[in-house]
């Protein structure tokens, strides 16, 4: 069933030249551009998709934004972490309805946004933010896209002091040293969660693998997302001559019990060598651990006793 317009309401306006303009409509309101004015009362009531003219004569296709044309044209503050990437980081955290979530480093709210769609009214996410105005504006972009009701707390503080919550599902860290966090998201998750960080560069994701290495994670994987699109008008097919290459590299981990951690086919506590059914005989190799010949060739055992 269409939904006309309200008031309130942000739409996308995308001139010919497919230049886009975010703009929240208003009773009485107007756009204004070098194309010309457009009146939001023209709007307001039709149902999106529409085409409308200016005073000019120059046209706009009127839509309301989806969450991907949202990110990329909403104000920010900080940078936002781009679609080509939120996408993937919903898989690889498998963000899921009802899941609660510790999110560092929330910046303008562009994953915020994209979560708080996923883990649904059931969920919950917590956002730790080291600088307010940052915090206010993730707040502002969220509340305009999905509305104020949402399950979001974002608090103004610093994750490498420490993480209150405990029994989490995920946490997502957008942060320059997410190495000083794994051992607080360690704490804080509950067993088999998982870490997933965005990183810049690749020292930096290295740094990162190091510290998962000497914790209570496994299972770690890196990669980055590039995205090309493709020209295509009549038979010229080719790729773009430009393309969305390297934004962020994503590091994904989960929370390991620490006997599976080592070795996830290991036996008992009682019996530390998987490979040795005997745990009483340290070697494997000689099943009579009270007679050492045992492990001599039958010629050699023979010779001795000539």
């Amino acid at each position: 069933m269409s939904r006309p317009l309200l008031a309130g309401e942000r739409v996308l306006l995308i001139d010919t030249k497919r230049r886009r303009h975010l703009v929240t409509l208003e009773a009485g309101g107007a756009f204004h551009s070098h194309a010309g004015i457009l009146e939001h009362d023209a709007l307001i009531g039709r149902d999106e998709g529409l085409s409308a003219r200016t005073s000019m004569g120059q046209r706009f296709v009127v839509v309301r934004p989806t969450l991907n044309e949202y990110v990329l044209e909403m104000p920010r503050g900080a940078q936002v972490i781009y679609p080509k990437d939120l996408g993937p980081i919903l898989i690889l955290a498998d963000i899921c309805p009802g899941a609660r979530i510790l999110e560092s480093g929330v910046g303008s709210g562009a994953l915020t946004t994209a979560m708080l769609r996923a883990i649904g009214p059931t969920g919950r996410i917590t956002g730790y933010e080291i600088r307010e105005d940052f915090a206010a504006r993730a707040r502002r972009n969220v509340e305009a896209f999905l509305g104020a009701d949402v399950p979001l707390t974002v608090e103004v503080r610093d994750v490498y002091d420490g993480i209150d919550e405990r029994d989490l599902d995920r946490v997502l860290l957008d942060l320059p040293e997410p190495w000083r966090v794994v051992e607080h998201a360690a704490k804080a998750l509950r067993p088999g969660g998982i870490l997933l960080s965005y990183l810049p560069t690749i020292g930096q994701v290295g740094k990162l693998r190091e510290a998962l290495a000497d914790s209570a994670f496994g299972m770690a994987e890196s990669l980055e997302v590039l995205q090309r699109g493709w020209h295509i008008e009549g038979q010229s097919i080719r790729p773009d001559h430009r393309m969305v290459a390297h934004t962020g590299f994503l590091t994904h981990a989960r929370l390991l019990l620490p006997a599976d951690r080592a070795n996830p086919e290991s036996a008992s506590p009682e019996n530390p060598n998987p490979e040795n059914p005997n745990p009483e005989n340290p070697n494997p190799e000689n099943p009579n651990p009270e007679n050492p010949e045992s492990m001599l060739p039958d010629s050699e055992i023979s010779g001795r006793g000539a």
